[in-house]
């Protein structure tokens, strides 16, 4: 997995975001391996990794495949929407993570707008990380596309039949 933690702030929550969500969510440790959330899952609401680091896994496209250290708040999109999780996330150390329910996560969005924007903030960040990597994506498959040659063509038999000859006689 691509380490993005360093350097990187795409889903790294303000002091505010996180001394909110720390007074409404639940905090666990999880050890290095196992898993937050899998594809396809309920939705539980938002993690907020307070040590440690957990992984983002997207099945089939290990391209999109992210670390995120502490202060990432991770399931923004499942979460906001009220979806399942679309991606797996896995611990990749030992790590402490904070859960806050998804009715928690969205009351706090209503009562504290500026809080609100800071998180559709992130979740904006993370929707053109995901354009941007499919239009790589694409644009790798066309290139190789465009450096394979056709397939050779079968020659398909000919549907139209033949009457069958006749011989003539002669009288």
């Amino acid at each position: 997995m691509k380490n993005v933690g360093n350097g990187s702030n795409i889903l790294n929550a303000s002091s505010e975001l996180k001394s909110s969500l720390e007074a409404l969510g639940q905090a666990q440790q999880i050890p290095a391996g196992d898993v937050l959330f899998e594809t396809s899952d309920e939705n539980l609401g938002v993690f907020l990794v307070r040590k440690g680091k957990v992984g983002l896994r997207v099945e089939g496209l290990p391209r999109l495949d992210r670390v995120f250290p502490a202060g990432s708040l991770l399931g923004l999109p499942a979460t906001f929407a009220g979806s399942p999780y679309s991606l797996t996330a896995i611990a990749v150390t030992n790590s402490v993570v904070l859960r806050v329910t998804r009715d928690r996560f969205l009351r706090l969005m209503r009562e504290q707008p500026v809080l609100c924007r800071q998180a559709t903030d992130m979740l904006s960040l993370e929707v053109s990380f995901i354009q941007a990597a499919i239009r790589q994506r694409m644009q790798a498959l066309v290139s190789f596309q465009s450096e394979c040659p056709p397939p050779a063509r079968k020659v398909q038999p000919s549907r139209a039949r033949r009457a069958p000859s006749v011989a003539t006689r002669t009288h």
